[in-house]
């Protein structure tokens, strides 16, 4: 059986990238842009442009990007002018993506004729790629656009000081960190999945602030099956402990995907493998057991399986 993380979503672009930068901008640019964050007045809101920017972009090449955003701010100058805030969060190394920045930038520019500011964050694995501008020209004629870009693999080395910072992409980054140390070790990603997650509740979180920075780690971090159901039932047993059901959406999410890949059955074969990786091969009254037996009995079991040190503790009487 195959212990290795499960692959990434193919359509990356869909990812909670998206979903975190609506709901956490503010946050996004004091991590990542504080300069440009202090000279927003955020008093006056912001209003998310995603569809009037696939308009604008319709037609470009996009490439493995994570996200992208338009929104629309004001600044605290006084003025009464609005600046344009395109954001991209890039998958992986491309040649044309500061070529892309620059259509994008003057494809808005174009069309609403006020000022564009452009933001990238790099979230790929190649050491020493950033690019931060595009030029073209010639006999003296230069087009171009300059660009902060940020890059998470700058971050590595710096957990500590992330574990300490309130600010939510200081979660989002050492999800990041931990995905890429821990490509090739599930248990090890299982540890620092579970570590994250506990963090947030420690951390005295409002409930919507917990489910979008899960979401986030779940995304970044997936599991294997057999440590995707340990992890979902450590989870209960945090909420269980510290008196905050926030996340009951997350045991149902778990049992919802078992029921999806085979109702009942699909759930009894997630609990075997996780008994086999326990204990070994399985009596065939075990077995029979599994087979007979309801998600919610299933559920019991597999919880059991964190703490057991023995078979018989898991299948004990009160069954």
């Amino acid at each position: 059986m195959n212990n290795g993380p499960a692959k990434p979503p193919t359509d990356d672009f869909d990812s909670p990238w998206k979903d975190i930068l609506d709901g956490w901008f503010p946050d996004f640019m004091a991590f990542f842009f504080p300069d440009a964050a202090a000279e927003i007045d955020w008093t006056q809101g912001f209003e998310s442009l995603d569809k009037e920017l696939a308009q604008v972009v319709q037609d470009a090449e996009l490439g493995r990007r994570y996200a992208d955003k338009l929104l629309k701010v004001r600044l605290n100058d006084g003025s009464e002018e609005w600046v344009l805030v395109h954001i991209e969060v890039q998958g992986k190394p491309e040649t044309a993506f500061p070529r892309r920045m620059f259509v994008y930038a003057y494809r808005i520019y174009d069309r609403y004729g006020c000022e564009v500011a452009s933001f990238a964050v790099l979230a790929d694995t190649r050491p020493g790629w950033q690019p931060s501008k595009f030029e073209i020209g010639r006999w003296g004629t230069r087009l171009g656009l300059a660009f902060p870009s940020v890059k998470l693999l700058a971050y590595a080395g710096r957990e500590p000081e992330l574990e300490r910072d309130p600010n939510p992409f200081a979660t989002v980054v050492l999800a990041h960190l931990a995905a890429r140390a821990t490509k090739d070790d599930p248990n090890a990603r299982f540890q620092h999945k579970l570590a994250l997650t506990r963090r947030l509740y420690e951390r005295g979180l409002a409930k919507q602030q917990i489910i979008d920075l899960y979401r986030f780690i779940d995304w970044a971090l997936t599991l294997p099956a057999p440590l995707e159901l340990q992890y979902t039932d450590a989870v209960f047993q945090i909420e269980e402990n510290l008196k905050m059901p926030y996340m009951s959406f997350v045991e149902r999410r778990g049992w919802t995907r078992g029921e999806a890949a085979g109702q009942v059955v699909g759930a009894g074969m997630v609990v075997r493998d996780q008994l086999e990786a326990r204990f070994g091969p399985l009596p065939p009254a075990i077995l029979k057991r599994l087979e007979a037996a309801d998600a919610e009995q299933l559920r019991a079991w597999g919880r059991r399986v964190l703490d057991a040190r023995s078979i018989d503790e898991v299948f004990g009487d009160g069954d």
